[in-house]
C-alpha cells in the first residue's frame, strides 16, 4: 500500500482528526491513537484500522510514554486548541527537538494564531466565519449548513492530510520536518475557492441573492424535485444539450416554457418542472431518464446507494455486519491499491503491545497499569 511504513500518532479527538488518521490508515500507514483513560465520548467513529493505547496525560509518566512514542513516528496529529499540547509538554518545540523529521499536524477551528484562535466552535461557526454560509440556502430562508462536511472534513481532515503529504515530500528533499497549521476555518474558505473566484471571473453566475442563482437552488434545472411517491430526483441539466434531454424526458417542449436563460422567469419553469415530476414515481423517472443523457438522477438513501449497480461495480462501499455500509477509500491507486483493515480497536487494546515496542518490560507496564497511568482493553 502507498503509505506502508509510515507511522502516525493520532491524539484522540472528534470528527476532523479521526478522519485524517483514517485516511492515512486506509492507505497503509500505521496509525496509533492515543486515548484518554476514560473518554466521555466514543473515539471509535472513523477508527478502522487503527491501534489504540490508553494513557493518562495528567501524569508525567503518561506524557513520557507519548514522548517516547512520538520519537519513533513520522507524523503526529493533534486536535486541541492552541496551547493545550504545550501545557502537556508535548508541543512542537519539545517533540521536534528530538525528532527532527517529525511532521507535527495541528487541526484546530480557527488556527494557531489570530484573535479567535482560542474560541470554541463547530463546523457551522467556521463556515459562517468564511462568508460561505451566507451563500448556502434557499431564497427567503435562513442560511443552511451542509451538515458538518465542509469545515470538519473537506476543509479540515482532507486539507490537513494534504498538508502532511506536502510536508513529507519536503522532508525527502531537506530531511527536516515541520508544523502543519490546519485551521478548519481557513480550509473551509479554501475548499470554497470556486465561489469566490467565480464571483470575480463570472459574476453572471451569481446575479441575485442567496437561493436565486445558478447553483444555489435558484435555477430550475439545477434543483431537486419531489415525485408522486414522496421521493426525489436531482436535476443538473445546465448545458443546452442536457437541458434538451431533460425536456425530452419530461415530455415538454421549449415552446411551452420561457427561454432557458431568462432568469426573470425561472420561477415559471420551476413550477412546470415541479408539477411534472410530481406526476410519476421515482422509479418511473429513473426508468425514463436511464435512456437519456440529461444529468438527472434519483436521490438515493444510504442503503440504496450501497446497493446501486454502478456503486457496487466500483466497490464504493464497504459492508458493515449488522450496520450501514460505509464508503471505501478514494481515490483508487493503480499500482499501490489500499487493502482496508476494517477492525475497530477497543479502547486501550494495543497499550501493552506498544509499550513493549517502546522498551517497557512487563513488570514496568504492570506498575503503570496499577498506578492508573495506562489502561488496557477490558
Amino acid at each position: 500500500m502507498a503509505l506502508k511504513g509510515l507511522k502516525v500518532i493520532e491524539m484522540a479527538g472528534l470528527a476532523p482528526s479521526p478522519f485524517a488518521g483514517m485516511l492515512l490508515s486506509d492507505y497503509g500507514a500505521d496509525v496509533i491513537r492515543v486515548d484518554q483513560l476514560k473518554p466521555l465520548l466514543s473515539t471509535n467513529i472513523l477508527a478502522r484500522g487503527k491501534k489504540s493505547i490508553s494513557v493518562n496525560l495528567k501524569k508525567p509518566e503518561g506524557v513520557e510514554i507519548v514522548k517516547r512514542l512520538v520519537n519513533t513516528a513520522d507524523v503526529i496529529i493533534e486536535p486541541f486548541r492552541p496551547g493545550v499540547m504545550e501545557r502537556l509538554g508535548l508541543g512542537p518545540t519539545e517533540l521536534c527537538q528530538n525528532n527532527k523529521g517529525l511532521i507535527y499536524a495541528r487541526l484546530s477551528g480557527y488556527g494557531q494564531s489570530g484573535p479567535m484562535s482560542q474560541a470554541a466552535g463547530h463546523d457551522i461557526n467556521y463556515v459562517a466565519m468564511t462568508g460561505v454560509l451566507s451563500k448556502l440556502g434557499r431564497a427567503g430562508e435562513a442560511p443552511f449548513p451542509p451538515a458538518n462536511i465542509l469545515a470538519d472534513f473537506a476543509g479540515g481532515s482532507i486539507l490537513c492530510v494534504m498538508g502532511i503529504m506536502m510536508a513529507l515530500y519536503s522532508r525527502t528533499q531537506t530531511g527536516q520536518g515541520q508544523v502543519v497549521d490546519a485551521a478548519l476555518t481557513d480550509g473551509a474558505a479554501y475548499a470554497s475557492s470556486f465561489l469566490f473566484s467565480s464571483l470575480n471571473q463570472v459574476p453572471l453566475m451569481w446575479p441575485g441573492k442567496r437561493g436565486c442563482n445558478l447553483l444555489d437552488s435558484g435555477c430550475p434545472y439545477y434543483n431537486t424535485y419531489k415525485t408522486s411517491d414522496n421521493r426525489y430526483m436531482a436535476v443538473g441539466a445546465l448545458e443546452p444539450q442536457f437541458y434538451a434531454a431533460l425536456l425530452e424526458g419530461l415530455e415538454l417542449t421549449n415552446a411551452e416554457l420561457p427561454q432557458q436563460m431568462d432568469l426573470t422567469r425561472w420561477a415559471e419553469i420551476a413550477v412546470k418542472f415541479r408539477d411534472t415530476f410530481a406526476s410519476k414515481t421515482q422509479a418511473e423517472w429513473v426508468e425514463k431518464f436511464s435512456k437519456l443523457d440529461a444529468c438527472v438522477t434519483p436521490v438515493l438513501t444510504f442503503p440504496e446507494a450501497a446497493a446501486h449497480p454502478h456503486n457496487t461495480s466500483r466497490g464504493m462501499f464497504l459492508p458493515v455486519p449488522g450496520g450501514t455500509a460505509e464508503p471505501a477509500p478514494s481515490p483508487k491507486l493503480s499500482e499501490t491499491p489500499c487493502n482496508v483493515e476494517r477492525s475497530i480497536p477497543r479502547l486501550g487494546q494495543h497499550t501493552m503491545e506498544v509499550l513493549s515496542e517502546l522498551g517497557y518490560n512487563e513488570e514496568r507496564s504492570k506498575e503503570l497499569l496499577a498506578g492508573e497511568i495506562i489502561n488496557v482493553a477490558k
